[in-house]
């Protein structure tokens, strides 16, 4: 049938790929008998925080074997991957048709140690109080590597059709050393080397009052470059002063350095988070964020906005005093003091110029400034690929008022391993958090809504769903 010109580009829209594989998924979607798997997340996970995975040692291998039971039951190809006697990874994977490169859902399974004396409820008993699951792990990040394993569950079971293939790996040891993406990376990198995209921690979702929601994509980190300071002097009886001890000579540089103001630099995921921030604020606070890069060309307004610590560190490298070190005896002076400086470098941030620099603020030569930590140089992706836009989509989707920004965070995660791969990698985890439940993350009572591990179950299914129909 031959179509009247005036509706021809309406029906081009209609007939187009993207809108038939979009219309599939909606249905699909609909399909799904969510009431069912959403019970079955939240009792799973239950299960999941029971397994203790402290780490150090962490003992993730009973974690691997708690996926390997529901991928092998359900029938999805899986392997575990012991690499110490304590550590082990898993990788599972559902095979598309190819024609779009992979997608891998990253989680780690350790957690941090806790003291059951200060909980409300064991951190390790999976106990439901008040609507909120509690639990070590809860958030760091057992919640979101239960979801990515019932998202893989759920597509093999409803048959979700896969343009890519839909890999899941969840790694040891990342709470300490990183050992378990790195182990992972050098010896099977044929597993992830080719993939697209990667969701994994990093990002965070705060309820504010009015009520509003921000979203926060984590789309680059800052990398730690650890130095210590040590300065050396002549030692001698704490009664007879000496002026350039060890002591006097730390104690002088370390307040040049917590002192120095380093450079502003604005990067375009940073450029962006001010931009959406500004719609929060009053003037002429929502102007200056909104035209943040000309508000930077100001010294008044740099020191006015460094002064809080919620944006200081976004905008600079930073540098934190965290660990001093002297003699053991009040009445000895000791002929080597230390300290301890953790430094985070911004994405594109050279370490060897940077310690040049910090160098010259010391301005000491009794004081050798030493590397003590593995530096991963920090990085970056971009806010402009399909699968951030499909965030967006779905985010507004749930939550229409809700403002959805890139973040960089200030601390590390496994993003930056996989990026070098070529991988466009995303901090990602759709759960809705007020301040006061997000800060028990690595803290007592470490918990979350039940309410928002079902619904995040829909939100992430969609957004994996979205990408496979594209």
């Amino acid at each position: 049938m031959r179509l009247p010109a005036a509706l021809f580009p309406l029906a081009l829209i209609a007939l187009s790929p993207s809108a038939l594989g979009q219309s599939a998924f909606e249905k699909h979607f609909e399909a799904i008998a969510w009431e069912k798997y959403q019970d079955e997340a939240v009792r799973l996970l239950q299960e999941y925080l029971r397994i203790d995975t402290s780490n150090p040692p962490g003992n993730e291998m009973k974690a691997a074997e708690f996926f390997k039971r529901l991928f092998d039951e359900a029938g999805i190809p899986n392997t575990v991957y012991p690499y110490a006697p304590v550590h082990a990874n898993i990788f599972a994977i559902l095979k598309g048709d190819g024609s779009e490169r992979p997608m891998v859902l990253l989680n780690h399974m350790d957690v941090v140690h806790a003291d059951p004396k200060s909980w409300r409820a064991p951190p390790f008993a999976g106990e439901i109080v008040s609507g909120e699951l509690y639990g070590r792990g809860a958030l760091d990040m057992k919640d979101e590597g239960l979801l990515q394993a019932v998202i893989m569950l759920i597509a093999w079971r409803e048959h979700l059709p896969l343009k890519r293939d839909l890999v899941f790996l969840a790694t040891a040891d990342e709470e300490v050393d990183d050992t378990g993406s790195a182990w992972m990376i050098a010896n099977h990198p044929e597993l992830v080397q080719d993939a697209q995209y990667l969701i994994t921690e990093g990002g965070s979702n705060l309820i504010y009052p009015g009520p509003k929601v921000i979203y926060g994509i984590g789309a680059a980190e800052k990398a730690p470059f650890w130095i210590r300071m040590v300065a050396h002097g002549r030692g001698g009886h704490g009664s007879i002063p000496i002026a350039d001890s060890a002591p006097n000579r730390l104690a002088r540089a370390m307040c040049r350095v917590v002192n120095w103001q380093t450079p502003i630099h604005l990067l375009p995921q940073v450029e962006e988070y001010f931009h959406q921030i500004a719609k929060l604020e009053k003037e002429p606070r929502a102007r200056q964020f909104l035209e943040i890069r000309r508000s930077l060309e100001d010294p008044a307004l740099v020191k006015e906005i460094t002064a809080d610590e919620r944006y200081n560190y976004l905008l600079r490298d930073t540098v934190s005093l965290t660990v001093l070190k002297g003699g053991p005896q009040t009445n000895v002076i000791p002929d080597t003091a230390s300290c301890d400086l953790d430094i985070r470098l911004l994405p594109g941030e050279d370490p060897q110029a940077f310690l040049a620099e910090l160098g010259s603020v010391v301005a000491d030569g009794h004081i050798d400034l030493v590397p003590i930590s593995v530096f991963r140089p920090p990085n970056s992706s971009p806010i402009t690929t399909p699968l951030y836009r499909i965030i967006e989509q779905v985010v507004h989707e749930y939550s229409p008022q809700a403002l959805v920004t890139p973040v960089l965070n200030g601390g590390y995660n496994e993003s930056q391993m996989y990026r070098p791969l070529g991988i466009n990698s995303y901090g990602f985890a759709p759960i809705e958090l007020t301040p006061e439940v997000e800060e028990t993350e690595h803290a007592p009572n470490e918990r979350i809504p039940v309410d928002q591990l079902r619904r995040g179950l829909k939100m992430l299914y969609e957004v994996v769903g979205r990408m496979e129909s594209q």
